[in-house]
């Protein structure tokens, strides 16, 4: 007896084996999504898809039929119970696709059922074996090997809830036996996961999406709740749909062992690169230009793009506070001609308010511009513009993971931002940045005795020898230089940047004079 015994957990130890290394998974082709489920959703077994009014449940599972005819030739059926078929035509026409040609070449099937309550009741113990006979048809029509219910619970709502789980269960089975891959969706509930509380248990792989109000701004974010014999990752992500698709920010953290640069990099100003040990920048490298407003720190980061363009080297412009004429006129006060390398195809600007999206669509935007465009620079001016959303610990969490993406790329960033020691020490955000980057330059402006000065100094630069010392920056019609201070002028620049310090301090403890300096 005890032989049989152990023969048959050996026969069912073999079998379950064979069950996890049989799990074949099926790329979506949505991008970024496949990245966080390690290649995509489980072949030939039911996903459930998630979530209220509004959150893209219809538009992800269209897409993935889409994507599977035109990417991996995989005909597909998509069976709605709420909008109607000619309704979903007009929805998803913006996409680019001819969906009446699909139909046409039997590439895809669409098609409405609607079964009301009163149909149900005159039927006493209702089933869902009319749906197999629908389901099969359409299969055999196109040869489809991927299939969505699109609001599936809305089909079930007026069941028995006793024959709720049996019903699902065969649905589900059915489907695998059929080697389809199916995709349902389904309406967030307030005490299950779904309205009826069934589907999450049943279905091999479940994912949430969420369009919430943020600060006045609408974030998307997508999250996958389980996934039976696979890994994937666990943290919410941000997405976006708009008129080529619907896209996932993966925001996977890269590894901290990535191989580095010892490359330098001009920093466009002769004089700072003699601070930084006469080389100028680690390229791949994270810079932080900070100072108040007025400083000169659209300056910089304008000497900077033009020297990446005299090596013939092209550069993205994120302006946040100006537009690309803007910049084009009042950098020409400094001899620098932004237009001239636009023209010259050096040159991209991404210009934006960064009230119209949150701070992981800015960056969503930007990664499709590197992408297209391949750059070996990105500036940012200002990073502080878009901090005025969000918790801080997400604003540093999204921008180390925006860091890490374009170092991963081998593109030197450049951050100006309006921070001071002062705000450091109130803003913590502030500080999460100015700790994040390789090097950080400081400008600051200080009163001499009849006029104001701008001096520049080097607060770190992680991996060189850089100078400590003080320097005044000229901006005029010929550029940016630095320039020695004399011993007098230090005294007096010391003694006002102390003076500021001590202000700041009575500022902070008194919280009816809690004001930006």
């Amino acid at each position: 007896m005890t032989t049989i015994i152990n023969n048959k957990n050996e026969n069912m130890i073999d079998k379950i084996i064979n069950f996890e290394e049989s799990l074949i998974k099926v790329p979506t082709g949505i991008k970024g999504f496949d990245e966080i489920t390690f290649a995509g959703i489980p072949r030939n077994r039911p996903t459930l898809i998630v979530g209220g009014i509004g959150s893209g449940k219809t538009f992800f599972s269209m897409q993935f039929i889409l994507k599977g005819i035109s990417e991996f030739n995989e005909p597909g059926v998509f069976m709605t119970f709420e909008e109607k078929a000619n309704e979903l035509l007009t929805n998803v026409s913006n996409l680019g696709y001819d969906l009446k040609k699909l139909i046409v070449e039997n590439k895809i099937y669409l098609e409405h059922l609607q079964i009301g309550q009163y149909e149900m009741q005159e039927s006493g113990k209702y089933n869902i074996d009319g749906l197999f006979i629908r389901i099969e048809q359409a299969i055999k029509r196109t040869g489809a090997k991927r299939i969505v219910f699109d609001s599936l619970d809305s089909l079930f709502s007026n069941l028995d809830i006793s024959l709720l789980r049996s019903e699902f269960k065969r649905l589900f089975f059915w489907l695998k036996e059929k080697n389809i891959t199916a995709i349902i969706t389904a309406e967030s509930g307030f005490t299950y996961i779904t309205r009826l509380g069934l589907e999450e248990n049943i279905a091999d792989c479940v994912i949430e999406l969420s369009n919430r109000i943020v600060n006045q701004v609408a974030i998307r974010r997508l999250r996958i709740l389980k996934y039976r014999g696979s890994n994937h990752a666990n943290n919410e992500y941000p997405f976006v749909i708009d008129n080529k698709g619907l896209f996932v920010y993966p925001i996977i953290q890269q590894s901290i062992d990535e191989p580095i640069s010892t490359t330098r990099i001009s920093t466009g100003i002769s004089s700072l690169d003699e601070m930084l040990e006469n080389k100028g920048f680690f390229v791949c490298s994270s810079v932080l230009i900070a100072g108040t407003a007025g400083t000169g720190k659209t300056s910089f980061a304008s000497s900077f793009l033009e020297s990446l363009h005299k090596a013939y080297k092209k550069t993205i412009y994120c302006a946040f506070e100006e537009s690309s004429k803007q910049i084009n006129r009042n950098m020409k006060s400094i001899g620098i001609d932004i237009k001239a390398i636009i023209d010259s195809g050096n040159l991209l600007f991404y210009c934006a308010r960064p009230t119209i999206q949150n701070l992981e669509l800015h960056f969503m935007s930007i990664k499709s511009q590197i992408e297209k465009y391949s750059p070996s620079a990105v500036i940012i001016d200002p990073i502080t513009n878009l901090m005025t959303e969000g918790p801080n610990s997400d604003v540093r969490d999204t921008l180390t993971r925006f860091i890490d993406y374009v170092k991963s790329k081998d593109i030197t960033v450049i951050l100006t931002g309006a921070i001071t020691l002062g705000t450091i020490s109130r803003v913590p955000s502030d500080e999460g940045i100015s700790s994040m980057v390789d090097t950080w330059i400081m400008i600051d402006n200080v009163e001499m005795e009849y006029e104001k000065i701008k001096i520049m100094y080097v607060m770190k630069s992680r991996g060189m020898d850089h100078s400590k010392e003080m320097r005044e920056l000229k901006i005029n019609s010929e550029g940016l230089s630095l320039l020695p201070i004399k011993k007098s002028e230090k005294d007096i620049i010391i003694e006002s940047k102390r003076m500021k310090e001590d202000h700041l301090h009575v500022g902070q403890n008194n919280s009816s004079t809690n004001h930006k300096i």
